[in-house]
């Protein structure tokens, strides 16, 4: 009998994390592993990313405009689209809650020695370089509202812009669902194609995933400075701790005691999502098998599921709200920044709101920790020292932010039967 895909998958990336590890223990300074790095694994990596990233607007478009006529009454929409920013709010509410109390109970960035912070000083000052200039930090307030709404859909298609992609998909969604004409219908049935060729192109992705994961993993650890890690070992596991808590604690209620589910069933159905998710550190990549999975393994009504995870992807990142917390403490721990009560409230509330608003590709919340930084009177440069271990916590939490993005559609669909569609004018 043939592995399942989270098995190959899971062989994928124990192979490709163990010859990484093994060509950088043996030949990290060999120009033959760079050699293989830079010609075989890291473009094979970027191949089944792209793809993966190629599907997502079309994909977005259709599940979410579909999601929406589904629904039927409008009402109805309204009451999913309340009961999922509600839940949103207070698990992202939660989850930096947790981050906050850790890091001030354990205080990873006090107490390390004068060399030590004098190499994570340094470390911090040569990824100065590469800190985004001031153009490139996130909107906040009235913009951010306003560059929800995009004033060519096509261009923020082209930009990546999800949150104006998402909007105009809704509203999208929304004029089919109020006006129920043939010509709609057929306009309905047209997305339903796209829709249906898109999980098609998912599933010919998906067979060559196991190639794609054991690629990115080696390039990973091939390439990955050990020292980093183990100077900053106690910022990662404070992390590492916040998320796991928030995993298999926070999640394996909501889903029990909200969405009447098994926590034992429910992270048994996400595991493809989690392994991709873990892989390709984007929500975005992650969305194609997300929804796969809500529909065949959770078995999650697909007008809910649709527009709770294509919302989802980009507006309910917990592990990234948690993440940016946890970060913006330690630096300020780091460089003997004392932050009062109202202060960190204050980063609190960011990053809540950045959770929501934080672009679900790799690295996407480095921006926004550099405006809390900044807000809060901590050097920005040390974003620098958190470079060198942030991709593999970047894959880390959007683990966490998928397997979110899966337990609010199993609280949500709670209690939403499937709608009945009314009658064509």
């Amino acid at each position: 009998m043939r592995p399942s895909l989270s098995s190959r998958m899971l062989a994928g990336l124990l192979v490709g994390t163990a010859l990484g590890v093994a060509s950088h223990l043996l030949w990290h300074d060999q120009p033959a592993l760079q050699w293989a790095i830079a010609n075989v694994s890291d473009p094979i990596g970027k191949v089944f990313l792209r793809l993966l990233f190629m599907l997502v607007v079309p994909l977005i478009f259709s599940a979410l405009a579909l999601g929406v006529v589904g629904v039927g009454d409008l009402r109805s929409l309204g009451r999913i689209g309340l009961k999922t920013l509600a839940y949103t709010v207070c698990v992202s509410l939660i989850a930096v809650l947790i981050g906050l109390t850790l890091v001030n109970l354990l205080r990873p960035g006090a107490g390390l020695s004068p060399a030590l912070q004098e190499t994570l000083r340094a470390q911090a000052a040569r990824g100065g370089a590469l800190l985004p200039r001031a153009g490139e930090l996130p909107k906040g307030g009235l913009e951010l509202i306003v560059g929800i709404v995009p004033d060519n859909p096509v261009r923020a298609m082209a930009n990546g812009d999800m949150l104006a992609v998402m909007f105009f998909s809704l509203l999208f969604g929304i004029g089919l669902a109020a006006r129920r004409t043939p010509a709609t219908e057929k306009l309905r049935e047209v997305l339903e194609g796209v829709y249906d060729a898109v999980l098609k192109l998912i599933d010919l992705v998906i067979r060559v995933a196991p190639l794609g994961v054991a690629a990115l993993l080696f390039t990973l650890t091939a390439r990955l400075g050990y020292d980093v890690l183990r100077q900053l070992g106690q910022y990662v596991l404070v992390v590492l701790l916040g998320l796991g808590l928030h995993q298999f604690g926070v999640y394996s209620l909501s889903v029990k005691l909200l969405g009447g589910m098994s926590p034992a069933r429910f992270f048994s159905g996400v595991r493809d999502a989690m392994v991709t998710a873990f892989s390709t550190a984007s929500s975005n990549a992650t969305l194609p098998t997300t929804l796969k999975v809500a529909e065949e393994n959770l078995k999650l009504p697909p007008h809910v599921s649709r527009f709770v995870l294509t919302i989802g992807s980009t507006a309910n990142q917990n592990g990234t709200a948690l993440f940016e917390g946890v970060t913006v403490l330690f630096l300020a721990q780091f460089y003997g920044v004392g932050l009062e009560l109202g202060q960190q409230a204050l980063v609190l509330l960011i990053c809540v709101l950045g959770g929501i608003g934080t672009a679900g590709v790799p690295a996407g919340s480095i921006p926004v920790v550099i405006m809390i930084l900044g807000m809060v009177g901590v050097p920005a440069e040390g974003i620098g020292m958190i470079l060198g271990v942030d991709r593999f916590l970047d894959m880390c939490r959007t683990t966490l932010n998928v397997t979110g993005d899966l337990a609010a559609a199993v609280v949500v669909s709670r209690g939403e039967a499937v709608p009945v569609a009314p009658e064509v004018a």
